[in-house]
């Protein structure tokens, strides 16, 4: 898909040009704006996936539930605050009467806010976007989804790999779905020596809604320990 625009006609990266750094103040100004949104909303798990998803599908209404569960269990919500998995999971969280975030990145041809959060920002640039994901996650849940989804489960295997963060559960949500991607860092990476045999332990795969919870919930008691 041919990349678009923004809808001043330029692409985000292109506003750092000589003679502007002034532009920085609107990055912190971002950073200041969802630390100050943020800091106090407890523990929370961050889940993504699809904006794609239909409310009809499996995953979809298992991403509601696992949301429910995590509430149920203490935890607040985040998400990027569009549709599908991320409208799912604000929805049960919503509904568990939990806290609901959706961290809304401003794209001119798609992500509207989906309506079942409690705390809703909007960023213009990913990378900030992107730090509030991982500075308030307890856990990272992975849920069916695309390049987006992708880039996000990779960047924290790399940064909980490279000692940059606190390491976190990292879990992938449907085994017939990511099957395919371990089998192949097992075959391609692993074993041609691009990744250690304990880079695997970084994540795992799981099906059902409360082994994800509890799975969350014990690695935080082994880390209270």
């Amino acid at each position: 898909m041919r990349q678009k625009k923004s809808s001043n006609g330029k692409y985000p990266i292109d506003d750092f040009k000589s003679g502007e750094s002034w532009r920085l103040f609107k990055i912190m100004g971002e950073f200041v704006e969802g630390i100050d949104t943020l800091h106090n909303i407890g523990p929370a798990v961050t889940i993504f996936g699809s904006a794609r998803t239909a409310p009809d599908s499996p995953y979809f209404k298992k991403a509601e539930a696992i949301a429910a569960l995590f509430v149920k269990a203490g935890f607040g919500v985040i998400t990027g605050g569009g549709g599908g998995i991320m409208e799912a999971a604000n929805k049960g969280a919503n509904s568990a009467g939990g806290t609901s975030v959706g961290l809304n990145i401003n794209l001119p041809h798609e992500q509207a806010p989906n309506p079942y959060t409690t705390i809703e920002m909007e960023f213009n640039y990913f990378f900030i976007r992107k730090v509030m994901f991982i500075k308030y996650a307890q856990a990272y849940v992975i849920i069916p989804g695309g390049f987006g989804t992708l880039d996000e489960l990779f960047e924290a295997v790399t940064l909980i790999q490279t000692h940059r963060i606190k390491p976190l559960p990292v879990i992938l949500v449907g085994s017939d779905y990511w099957s395919g991607l371990v089998d192949w860092i097992r075959a391609s990476l692993l074993d041609n020596g691009m990744i250690s045999p304990e880079n695997l332990d970084i994540f795992k795969v799981l099906d059902d809604p409360q082994e994800i919870v509890n799975a969350v919930l014990e690695y935080r008691k082994k880390e209270s320990n």
